[in-house]
């Protein structure tokens, strides 16, 4: 080339520079692409509600109460229940299974919000407890009840608590029937007497077997209590006089409603039993 000329494609690449337009490599300004090429746009970030608005999703304002908490959920009217339970044990740990979701009552798992109706707003009531929760409440309730159990072991026999021996302490009653250790007995034709109850009184036991009662005395007054209204018979040796028992007719729950009665002839005991819960093998 002759001197002073310039270099083949010089005065090509001088025409796609303007001048003041290009960057410090001498590539072309930001925004100003090269002749004849179009304008490529970055690529936009997406911006959506979850991801749901762009794909087309709608969505429902729900508020989901659980354990006293509330929480402000957007959420796929056309998921399942089953999905919205996976919303949930995101939110509040408590496990899918352990939850019980009502809306307008139980929820469907396999029905979709649109489907049961769901709209903005409404709300959605969530019972259970997490595992932790429950086995922070278990654990206190078996200790109790191995606690409860120990002591029914460890405890002393009735004849020796304080509530009777207050009775069992005045001794044998002058009048009562006389016992027969070691051999079981049909009831007698007579009623049992020369016996005491709770409150230290004479008492004594008719069976009224033609009417299907069981009439308790005492010099106030005669109860007259039907057979069926005995739940159970309780019955226990008298510590150091184990020819006799003392024994309770459980007339309700509780055991403030136990009749007690003192000083019952050992051979009796089993007749009586079959006798009020309606066994009669002795008759």
């Amino acid at each position: 080339a002759s001197p002073g000329a310039e270099e083949p494609g010089m005065e090509a690449e001088a025409q796609g520079l303007p001048l003041g337009c290009g960057g410090e490599d001498g590539s072309p300004a930001a925004g100003r692409p090269p002749e004849g090429e179009e304008r490529r746009e970055p690529p936009q970030a997406s911006v959506s509600n979850g991801g749901d608005a762009e794909s087309g999703k709608e969505l429902v304002e729900l508020k989901v109460i659980w354990n006293k908490n509330k929480y402000d959920v957007k959420f796929c009217l056309d998921s399942t229940g089953a999905e919205l339970k996976q919303k949930i044990h995101a939110l509040t740990g408590l496990p899918p299974a352990m939850q019980k979701v009502m809306f307008k009552g139980l929820l469907p798992e396999e029905k979709t919000l649109r489907e049961i109706k769901v709209t903005n707003g409404a709300k959605i009531m969530v019972v259970g407890s997490t595992i932790n929760d429950v086995l922070a409440v278990n654990t206190p309730k078996e200790a109790a009840q191995q606690e409860v159990k120990a002591e029914e072991n460890k405890k002393e026999p009735l004849c020796r608590q304080k509530q009777h021996r207050k009775v069992l302490d005045k001794g044998k009653p002058d009048d009562v029937m006389p016992s027969v250790k070691g051999v079981q007995e049909r009831l007698p034709t007579v009623p049992l007497s020369g016996m005491y109850n709770k409150s230290g009184g004479k008492v004594r036991l008719t069976f009224k077997l033609e009417q299907d009662q069981l009439w308790i005395g005492t010099k106030e007054r005669t109860e007259k209590l039907p057979m069926g209204s005995i739940k159970n018979v309780v019955s226990e040796p008298i510590e150091g006089h184990e020819d006799y028992h003392m024994m309770a007719f459980q007339l309700g729950p509780t055991e403030a409603s136990y009749y007690w009665v003192y000083w019952v002839p050992t051979q009796y005991v089993d007749a009586i039993k079959d006798t009020v819960l309606g066994k009669w093998q002795y008759f």
